[in-house]
């Protein structure tokens, strides 16, 4: 089934703010709730449209791609739609407590690692044929001393009195009671009294860690290698996020780059342009003999096949193409001179010969 446009599913323009598509989420998901319509498929299926359009316009990255690609651009890049209404009330658990007052509360309170990004330049040639190297990422891990709880060893969570344990605290309002979020455990319905001494009972700290990436042959710059589990870790034991490595290729000082081709440009004498020649000419491994055919012009092309950049995923090679540049000499001898006025000299009587030999076959034709 082909997917409707996210700004219509929402109901707002293209140019909408990030207000507006948060309203018109508000409104649909309110609407269509499935604690509001039981056992309706239908408001179902449209309560999981409007999360998986708001996932999608509320992230500025997500949106440009969408913007740019349409839903096979999200695709490629590792999103998949709606993903369970128990991610959908942990991300978006801020807007039904606004307008349900907190009685429809996330159905879980694990929260996962939040995602890291890298920027890592790398040559010309390491994109070229890939490279295993490693990096060093300051992240947030897992509290050892407290293995991730928050609370001192030797000691507990307690019991929130606010609450009594129920994460949240009920008032009326005329004929209607009213459950929101308790203010002091934040849901949790403990709190820790003793906090860990390591991480303060944030129940992580702050690391560097040394790790490995694996540069497949062919990168391009702009390019992103996701790396799963190596973001940041969880609360409470909740799974890490991801690391994403984003490459960019520093130029190289003879190679140029056409996709999966590399271009060089090969300087040649106007004299082995002319009587042709053959040239020691530098590869991505190493140098080959190159035939120049006599007569070559300025930006004649040669091709080398397979001598270029390993496709991705092992698809063979992209080709080496090498553009001639025929370079005019300067600061000529005596000797040097002399000969190329003789050279032109020749020319010009060739040039008066091949004249009159068509002049002459013409005036025969008219005869």
């Amino acid at each position: 089934m082909q997917k409707r446009d996210y700004y219509q599913v929402l109901g707002v323009g293209r140019n909408a703010s990030d207000g507006e598509i948060k309203k018109g989420y508000r409104h649909l998901a309110l609407k269509y709730h499935p604690d509001r319509n039981p056992g309706d498929k239908q408001a179902e299926e449209q309560f999981k449209e409007a999360a998986e359009a708001y996932e999608v316009l509320r992230d500025p990255e997500k949106r440009q791609i969408y913007d740019q690609y349409g839903h096979e651009g999200l695709q490629v890049t590792g999103f998949h739609g709606f993903r369970g209404f128990k991610n959908i009330f942990s991300s978006f658990s801020d807007i039904f407590e606004d307008f349900f007052g907190g009685g429809l509360r996330a159905r879980t309170r694990v929260q996962r690692g939040a995602d890291l990004r890298y920027d890592l330049k790398i040559s010309f040639l390491e994109a070229a044929f890939g490279r295993d190297m490693e990096i060093e990422i300051p992240r947030f891990e897992t509290c050892a001393h407290c293995n991730g709880s928050g609370v001192e060893p030797g000691y507990e969570q307690e019991i929130c009195q606010t609450c009594g344990g129920r994460g949240e605290v009920t008032r009326s309002q005329g004929f209607f009671r009213i459950s929101t979020t308790c203010p002091d455990c934040h849901g949790a319905g403990q709190i820790i009294a003793h906090p860990c001494t390591a991480c303060k009972g944030f129940g992580r700290v702050e690391e560097t860690r040394r790790i490995k990436v694996k540069i497949p042959p062919g990168v391009s710059t702009g390019m992103r290698l996701k790396l799963r589990g190596e973001g940041e870790s969880g609360l409470s034991g909740a799974p890490p996020g991801d690391l994403y490595v984003e490459i960019s290729i520093e130029p190289h000082e003879f190679f140029e780059r056409d996709e999966y081709d590399v271009i060089c440009h090969i300087p040649i004498s106007f004299v082995h342009a002319a009587l042709g020649t053959t040239l020691e000419v530098p590869t991505l491994n190493g140098s080959e003999n190159v035939s120049i055919a006599r007569g070559t012009q300025p930006g004649d092309i040669l091709r080398l096949q397979g001598k270029g950049i390993p496709r991705l995923r092992g698809r063979g090679r992209g080709d080496q193409i090498i553009i001639i540049d025929v370079r005019t000499p300067i600061d000529l001898t005596k000797r040097q001179k002399e000969l190329l006025r003789d050279f032109a000299r020749l020319e010009h009587e060739n040039a008066n010969e091949n004249h009159h030999h068509w002049s002459f076959l013409g005036n025969k034709n008219r005869g």
